[in-house]
């Protein structure tokens, strides 16, 4: 008597085989979302289909097996961007000091889209990946919703601001990396923002970043084109 088939090895009528993906092909699929990560994070979301193939030590005939056109790669890893997104507002609305849970969650989001330029493009740009991260979407405005609810409720924030203000000072925040070329120059402005939004306005703190614009050292904000990443740096002498 023949031993069975091992399992996923035959299926359908008459036992046909019945093919399975091949773990290279898996692996490579796995390579490509890695690379792209690191390319949309470093580079943006100009970065071509090309560029992670070549990061991923893969070739381009390979990528385009896996996805058709950057958008796909795209709204992929857009999913796991808004996965991350929706863990930090998740937290947020769980805290049970709601007024920490509010900062907290706005600090964690603007830290994310500081360290990943994709991520703040698709913060700026939501129109280029409107289709992906949808369940993520929904939770979040859930997310954001509640923590709002309760942070009026217990008197701690204004009783005329509402859930779509931390929508807008999350763009804010991701405008002033973009344009500023400085890692860490948001917190200032989520400080002063923060400020605004408290229920009582006695209640402020010193601002980070007092010596920004004072320094010789640090290039003006660029208000009309964001610098790029690997050509970003002090502006040339003027006259």
């Amino acid at each position: 008597m023949a031993a069975p088939p091992a399992s996923g090895e035959t299926g359908g009528s008459g036992g046909a085989p019945t093919p399975r993906p091949r773990r290279d092909r898996e692996l490579n699929r796995r390579k490509l979302l890695a690379a792209a990560r690191e390319v949309f994070r470093d580079h943006g979301l100009k970065a071509t289909l090309d560029d992670v193939a070549r990061h991923a030590g893969l070739g381009v005939g390979t990528a385009y097996r896996h996805f058709p056109n950057k958008q796909a790669l795209i709204d992929e890893l857009v999913d796991d961007m808004f996965a991350r997104v929706e863990e930090a507002t998740r937290e947020g609305a769980e805290d049970t000091d709601t007024w920490r849970g509010l900062t907290v969650s706005l600090e964690r989001v603007a830290e994310l889209q500081a360290l990943d330029r994709g991520l703040r493009e698709v913060m700026l740009h939501s129109d280029r990946t409107a289709s992906a991260g949808l369940r993520h979407r929904h939770q979040i405005r859930q997310n954001v919703d509640l923590v709002v609810d309760r942070a009026k409720k217990q008197g701690v924030l204004r009783a005329d601001a509402e859930p779509w203000d931390l929508v807008m000072i999350q763009q804010m925040l991701a405008a002033v990396t973009e344009r500023s070329g400085q890692p860490d120059l948001w917190r200032r402005y989520l400080r002063l923002l923060l400020d605004g939004l408290r229920a009582d306005p006695r209640r402020t703190q010193p601002l980070p970043g007092a010596d920004y614009g004072k320094r010789f050292d640090v290039p003006e904000p660029n208000w009309i084109d964001p610098p790029q990443p690997e050509t970003a740096g002090p502006h040339p002498p003027r006259g």
